[in-house]
């Protein structure tokens, strides 16, 4: 009997490990940590190049430029567009160079009048809408036909158009010279050219009193003139394109 006791206890002590040993399992098992896997974003800081700094070129500014085609008033229309190519590097108001030579201007035509009798020439009223750098740089301007600050009125062989002085006063270009080369005259009320005085004279072959049909305003590939400002532009000091 004594030794059926001690079995007896043995088995239940036996028993009630086993039961701790179970439930301790079930603990560890039910208290396992849950591993989350987390995702860390990296961000990438993008260095943005500074802005350029820009120098102005204020307004009443005269740009020389030479003339790239042939605009003539008996075939040219309203809107036609040409472009001239800058003779003279073009400095900001600092001294920095921000419109090379080499450069050029669009320009656009706003009216055009065709010769007529009674000796009347043709005129080109044109405008000046468009820059464009060597380097591939645009910029709206606003500009108008002017002369090259000439003291005297000048039509050469070389096609160069000049004439007096007219820092406030609308310029166009008018026929004249004999071989239908244009000259610059001030523009007048209803839009008709006025000759600069003392241009031509008789030997030009425009006297007011002749009957025949006056000379159309033919403004050669070569011909120099001046663009003056009508608004400032701002520009970065100039640099060429990189290769």
């Amino acid at each position: 009997m004594k030794r059926i006791a001690e079995y007896s206890l043995v088995l239940a002590v036996f028993t009630l490990l086993s039961l701790f040993a179970s439930v301790d399992a079930s603990a560890q098992t039910k208290r396992k940590p849950v591993i989350r896997k987390t995702t860390v974003k990296r961000t990438t800081t993008v260095k943005r190049p500074a802005a350029p700094r820009l120098f102005t070129v204020a307004t009443g500014k005269r740009i020389r430029v030479r003339m790239n085609e042939t605009v003539s008033s008996k075939t040219a229309h309203v809107g036609d567009r040409f472009t001239a190519t800058v003779t003279e590097p073009v400095y900001s108001n600092t001294g920095v160079v921000v419109i090379p030579t080499g450069a050029e201007v669009v320009g656009r035509v706003d009216s055009v009048v065709p010769a007529r009798k009674g000796g009347k020439p043709g005129t080109i009223d044109a405008t000046f809408v468009e820059l464009r750098l060597p380097n591939g740089t645009t910029r709206r301007i606003n500009g108008s036909l002017t002369d090259l600050q000439s003291d005297d009125a000048r039509s050469d062989v070389e096609g160069t158009a000049s004439g007096d002085r007219m820092k406030h006063r609308k310029v166009i270009f008018i026929g004249g010279g004999g071989a239908g080369g244009a000259v610059l005259g001030a523009a007048i009320g209803g839009g008709k050219g006025a000759l600069i005085g003392g241009l031509l004279g008789a030997g030009a072959g425009l006297l007011g009193e002749r009957m025949t049909k006056g000379e159309d305003a033919e403004v050669r590939s070569g011909t120099e003139f001046g663009v003056y400002l009508n608004q400032a532009i701002s520009l970065p000091r100039f640099a060429e394109a990189n290769p």
